[in-house]
């Protein structure tokens, strides 16, 4: 069994990226994560930070990569394309993700490659892609151990949540989540006792009443989620496009004087939990 579970950030900003020397300490690319568990690469999203995490992988040659789907906005699905293993044989992905529409995780992705959207067609992926439909509130078994619990959250058409568990270990991935639905409760009881819970926390409490609706969640209240369910480290993401690294660090800096211990996402970090 492997000795630790490892969490990676490849892309920490939300709905749009923003590349520039302003957003180049905590990261430009839309949300991806990875988890290292149990020898299985699990990635949560596809936004434009699965492009560096896809050449990352490579240089070990073709892998395994379990891919989950919080849900299929642009910003969380845009970077599937440009995920190199894909186009090389031997790479096996696999797909999970809400059917929506009528239409499967492997349709939905397959669709934003079509003409005009995209110059290189479906047919000329070269990886073996299956793909697996997830229904909140069940779990998923990965080999080693893992497994990968499911939850829905607040957002418009939708949104899955994530609890990887393995080797006494929790990590949550919760993005885009809005506060202040009967959701709630059920959110708290699905991330209690979790050792990283990584949220969408894109507004400030000052910022959220002109945005209620939109989806997203600010920082006093994921704060105080974590507090509720005894999270031992809460991470802040899905940063706004236009939040510039010292607007960021400002906001991880009020965090952690409230809850010590807060971290503000930042694309290269790394968070490795010794298994128990």
């Amino acid at each position: 069994m492997s000795d630790s579970v490892e969490v990676r950030f490849w892309g920490t900003r939300g709905s749009l990226p923003a590349p520039g020397p302003t957003t180049a300490v905590y990261g430009g690319n839309t949300s991806c994560i990875q988890v290292v568990a149990g020898g299985n690469h699990l990635v949560f999203d596809a936004g434009t930070g699965i492009r560096e995490l896809g050449n990352h992988l490579l240089k070990s040659g073709p892998p395994h990569v379990h891919l989950f789907f919080s849900h299929y906005h642009w910003d969380h699905i845009m970077g599937f394309p440009f995920f190199a293993p894909i186009y090389v044989p031997g790479s096996e992905v696999h797909l999970y993700g809400e059917s929506k529409n009528g239409q499967s995780v492997l349709e939905i992705l397959s669709g934003q490659m079509h003409p005009p959207y995209f110059p290189i067609k479906w047919n000329m992926v070269n990886a073996d892609v299956e793909w697996t439909p997830v229904v909140p509130d069940t779990s998923i078994e990965l080999d080693g151990g893992v497994l990968v619990k499911t939850c829905r959250i607040n957002h418009p058409q939708h949104a899955i949540c994530y609890r990887v568990e393995f080797g006494g270990r929790a990590v949550v991935y919760a993005t885009d989540i809005e506060h202040g639905s009967d959701l709630d409760s059920v959110f708290v009881e699905f991330i209690r006792d979790a050792d990283v819970v990584i949220m969408d926390c894109s507004f400030t409490e000052g910022e959220y009443p002109a945005r209620r609706g939109w989806g997203h969640a600010t920082w006093e209240a994921g704060v105080g989620f974590a507090e509720a369910a005894n999270v031992e480290t809460f991470v802040i993401f899905h940063h706004l496009p236009e939040r510039t690294d010292a607007e960021v660090a400002a906001i991880e800096a009020e965090a952690q004087a409230v809850r010590p211990g807060t971290l503000a996402a930042r694309e290269g970090m790394t968070i490795t939990l010794p298994v128990r």
